[in-house]
């Protein structure tokens, strides 16, 4: 397993499975688990100690409100952590601040609100650095991007 994906609440699942989606298209393999930093504390720990020794390279915790866990997880390991704000209280504000003001020391990667398919797509650039058929997938991932927006104006006359 190369990614884990971590959400505090079962609520959570409609955004983060937007990460799974990418993560599937990339043939990068993950798990994910409903896991609160706040209810259990212990839980988290041993499964993020478990993740690592399954040889996960990088983490993405979706959290709302708090949103303590993406630093948690952080704090609890050395591996990269990608933050997902999740919109809860405040239009997901709260979630976003709580997320990127991490202390020196303890850092977290964070998305916008609710954009767990970026969250996936960075989680795939850390990986690819050790991994050249990655890099490619992610590079093609530009190329059919890129082609699929110049296709969607061909024919459109843009005032």
């Amino acid at each position: 397993m190369q990614v884990g994906i971590i959400m505090g609440s079962s609520s959570d699942k409609d955004v983060m499975r937007a990460a799974g989606k990418i993560l599937d298209e990339f043939d990068v393999s993950w798990s994910a688990h409903i896991i609160s930093a706040h209810r259990v504390p212990e839980l988290l720990r041993e499964q993020i100690t478990k993740m690592e020794e399954d040889g996960v390279g990088c983490f993405i915790a979706g959290a709302g409100l708090a949103a303590h866990l993406p630093g948690v997880i952080a704090s609890l390991t050395t591996v990269p952590v990608i933050g997902v704000p999740l919109k809860a209280a405040l239009d997901g504000m709260d979630s976003l601040l709580s997320i990127v003001q991490m202390p020196k020391g303890i850092p977290v990667a964070t998305v916008g609100i609710n954009n767990s398919t970026n969250a996936a797509l960075l989680a795939v650039q850390f990986l690819y650095s050790q991994d050249g058929d990655l890099q490619n997938k992610m590079k093609q991932y530009r190329i059919d991007m890129k082609e699929k927006l110049i296709g969607e104006n061909k024919d459109e006359v843009i005032l």
